[in-house]
Parts: C-alpha cells; sequence; structure tokens
C-alpha cells in the first residue's frame, strides 16, 4: 500500500503542456503532497509537496474554460480542469492544507542544524498543550457534574420549603380563628420571604455558573465543511465545548449547535475527516462534515466526551495503516504528532459514503 494515502481526492483533468493536450485523471491530496494520476496509463503525471507551493488560484483558459491553476517553486505552472464536484471546492480543501502546512513548524528550511531540535520543541509543546487541554476538559466535565448536583440540591430544598410553608399556613391559621392572620404570622412571612429570596438568588447563581461552564470553549480549529449530503465545501470551524459541538462559518458566525446528548454518531473516515450527525424520526438528519488539517487535536477531546458515538471506517483503518513519516521525510511528522498516543477501541464499520 501506497505510504501516503489520499485525504481526498477528486476526478478532473490536467494538461501536459509539452504536449498541448488535456489528460482526464484523479487529482489527490495526501499528508505531504498533491499527486494527478491518469486513468488512461494509470500512472502518475505530476506529483509535488505541500510546501513547494507558491501559489493557488482560479482562472480560465481560453477565457470559458474554468481551471484552478498551482504554482510550484522554479516558476512551474499547474493546469487543473473539469474538476468534479467543481474546482471552488477544490481550492477550498487545497487552500485550507496549503495555509496549514505554511503554519507549521516544520514548514520551515530543513537546512539549518538547529530547526530539528526547534521543531522538536515545538511539537512538545503543542503536545504538552494537548495534555493540558485533556485534563481542563476532565475538570469541566467534574465541574459540570458538581453543578447538576447543586442544582438538583437547591430544587429539593425548593420544594421542600414550599411543602412547609403549606403545613404551616393550615396550622397557623386555623379555620376557626375569627380576625384573619395571627399576629406571629405576619414576621414569619416575612422570613420566609427572605429565605425563599436567598435561595432563588443562589440558584440563579449556580445556574449562571453552570452555564458558563457548559460554553467553556476546549479546542476550535479551522476546517472546510459541507451540510448534508451537500459536497460543497465552505471554510469554516469547529468548535469543541464541554457540554456541546459548534458549527461556524469562516466569520465566526453560528451556523448549528449540537448539544451532547442530541448528538447520536460521529463518524471518522480518516484523522482529518469526521462527520457529526443528529438522527430523527419523519424528518431529515442533520449531518456535518468536517474536513481539516488539526482534526488530529480535536480527536483526541472527541474520543474522551463522545467515546460511545464515536464509529471508525474501514478508510480511517487503512489510513492509519500507513506510516505518516520516514526518517527522510520530516514533513510528514507534524499533522500526526501525539496522535497515536491517543487509542481508541473501535469496531469496523463500512464505508462511510458522502
Amino acid at each position: 500500500m501506497s505510504r501516503d494515502h489520499p485525504i481526498h481526492s477528486w476526478p478532473g483533468s490536467y494538461y501536459i503542456n509539452s504536449e498541448k493536450r488535456w489528460e482526464n485523471g484523479t487529482l489527490s491530496l495526501t499528508r505531504t503532497t498533491v499527486r494527478f494520476v491518469s486513468n488512461q496509463s494509470k500512472e502518475s503525471l505530476i506529483s509535488f509537496r505541500l510546501s513547494r507551493i507558491m501559489e493557488l488560484k482560479m482562472e480560465s483558459s481560453s477565457f470559458i474554460f474554468s481551471t484552478l491553476t498551482v504554482l510550484e517553486e522554479g516558476n512551474v505552472k499547474h493546469w487543473f480542469g473539469s474538476l468534479k464536484p467543481n474546482r471552488v471546492v477544490v481550492y477550498n480543501v487545497l487552500e485550507h492544507f496549503w495555509r496549514e502546512r505554511l503554519l507549521s513548524p516544520s514548514s520551515e528550511a530543513h537546512g539549518a542544524d538547529s530547526q530539528p531540535s526547534k521543531g522538536r520543541e515545538l511539537i512538545s509543546l503543542m503536545a504538552g498543550a494537548q495534555r493540558r487541554l485533556e485534563d481542563t476538559g476532565r475538570v469541566l466535565s467534574h465541574q459540570g457534574e458538581q453543578f447538576d448536583n447543586m442544582m438538583q440540591g437547591l430544587e429539593k430544598i425548593d420544594s421542600d420549603l414550599g411543602v412547609a410553608d403549606k403545613l404551616l399556613s393550615q396550622l397557623e391559621s386555623p379555620p376557626w380563628w375569627p380576625f384573619g392572620k395571627l399576629p406571629w404570622r405576619t414576621h414569619q412571612e416575612a422570613k420566609a420571604e427572605d429565605a425563599a429570596s436567598a435561595a432563588a438568588s443562589a440558584s440563579a447563581a449556580a445556574s449562571a455558573g453552570r452555564e458558563s461552564v457548559r460554553n467553556k470553549v476546549i479546542v476550535s480549529i479551522p476546517a472546510v465543511m459541507s451540510k448534508g449530503e451537500d459536497s460543497d465545501l465552505k471554510p469554516g470551524c469547529l468548535v469543541v465545548l464541554v457540554s456541546s459541538l459548534e458549527v461556524r462559518d469562516r466569520n465566526c458566525q453560528l451556523l448549528h449547535r449540537f448539544e451532547r446528548y442530541e448528538i447520536d454518531e460521529i463518524r471518522v473516515k480518516s484523522p482529518y475527516e469526521i462527520a457529526v450527525r443528529q438522527r430523527f424520526i419523519g424528518k431529515p438528519d442533520i449531518c456535518y462534515r468536517f474536513l481539516s488539517a488539526k482534526m488530529p487535536e480535536a480527536l483526541s477531546l472527541l474520543g474522551m466526551q463522545y467515546k460511545k458515538k464515536m464509529e471508525f471506517t474501514r478508510e480511517y483503518i487503512a489510513f492509519r495503516g500507513t506510516p505518516a513519516s520516514s526518517p527522510c521525510d520530516r514533513e510528514g511528522t507534524n499533522w500526526d504528532e501525539g496522535n497515536g498516543e491517543n487509542c481508541f477501541c473501535f469496531h469496523v464499520y463500512n464505508t462511510f459514503e458522502h
């Protein structure tokens, strides 16, 4: 099996400049490279690293033919056309992974002697930050449970106070008393009102504290995403909170919020792609698909919060079965660093079809 399993692939055509013709095939994105394989010869026509990309553009060929162009180091320009579902989707995905590759520590020059140690330092810092986030998630979850127990206790106290007040009213205002309320009743009512007011204030404070914990953001990752069966992947972000998942667009506007109890399935197609689904009876499910270079960071947290709801496809197993890097390839080590430490118990499901 190939060392680099495709993260995503699109049918399309590639312009062979030396022969002045278009060749049909498949454009694929892997952990570190972009390649195009011919349908006819089954051979790779071009293959280059993400780190060598200088520019991505949507252009037109002969003024009418919409294309996607990639400018590689050395002023080599590659033309891709007839991309399905469309060139905008391909551009969004390639641009996302290219940008994240540029922002990664390993994208810097490999020639400097001090670079490997600095890279390892940064990766170690990131791994430590991830572990701290995991610990924070567990603490926040425990605090949420404590707030829930506190609210249940306050509700029980309020219910007991209501029953006691009713009994006192019946005992202190017997039907044979001809002058309305008993003289000591006014003072006791005032004390009861003060107690009820204090209980209400405590309940409101506990509720506000619990809501604050529930809305605590654990991690937010940039992603390209789509809703339902729509194949039109658009830039946005996935936000993991203590008690929910949020879907936001590129301007951070909320598109949808999945409460923890609403999520029925998180299907993992690869370390970089998941689909979150809420099922309904009698109406369409709500499903969002996410593709992100930073998804391994979120998977470890999702594995803790939604372990029983996560399903791993055969494609995920095939992807994890290929090594992320080799001793001579530093670029492949960045996105998956630390991900292997978080092992999940999972069952094999049929391949997830979009």
